[in-house]
């Protein structure tokens, strides 16, 4: 019986010790995320088949972007893996520092962005080689809801990118 309240008040110490360390010292878990989890719930994204639909007689493509039904907080400071597309926003020498993840090919450029709650403003340390336009890739990073409006679209999310990769399936 002694002994096993030693190892129980151990292991207690232990997680109360853990609790105080530096949020960088503990390891985090990676949650992957969809494009449907960043949506609020009961809400639904744009149907595939309206994706590629525009009218080239109307004011640019920017000010056609659908208004977004909110966004979810419930992963704010979390470690995350959400893949996507890219479409550059900053280079720093022949990489890219800034970019938009968005969840379809042509999205803010070639047809209307979609809601800010589909949309993640990437940015990274380490400047990343990007093969092109529209390149499929996987970003791992802590994630955040965010209100920025660029030049191509309001965006509902932000992630600091620690790891960036070609998407593979």
């Amino acid at each position: 019986m002694v002994g096993c309240g030693l190892h129980r008040r151990s292991v207690l110490a232990g997680l109360a010790a853990t609790a105080l360390l530096p949020r960088g010292a503990v390891a985090d878990e990676v949650i992957s995320l969809g494009w449907n989890d960043l949506l609020p719930e009961g809400k639904t994204y744009i149907p595939n088949g309206l994706r590629g639909l525009i009218d080239h007689d109307v004011p640019p493509i920017s000010v056609q972007q659908p208004a977004s039904s909110g966004v979810r907080s419930e992963w704010s400071g979390s470690l995350v893996r959400l893949p996507g597309f890219v479409v550059p926003i900053d280079h720093r020498g022949t990489g890219l520092v800034a970019f938009l993840l968005v969840p379809y090919v042509g999205a803010c450029i070639h047809v209307p962005p979609p809601p800010a709650n589909q949309l993640v403003f990437v940015t990274t340390e380490e400047p990343f080689e990007s093969a092109g336009l529209f390149e499929a890739v996987t970003v791992t990073g802590r994630f955040g809801v965010s209100s920025l409006s660029t030049y191509l679209a309001d965006v509902g999310y932000a992630l600091s990118a620690t790891r960036i990769e070609r998407y593979s399936v």
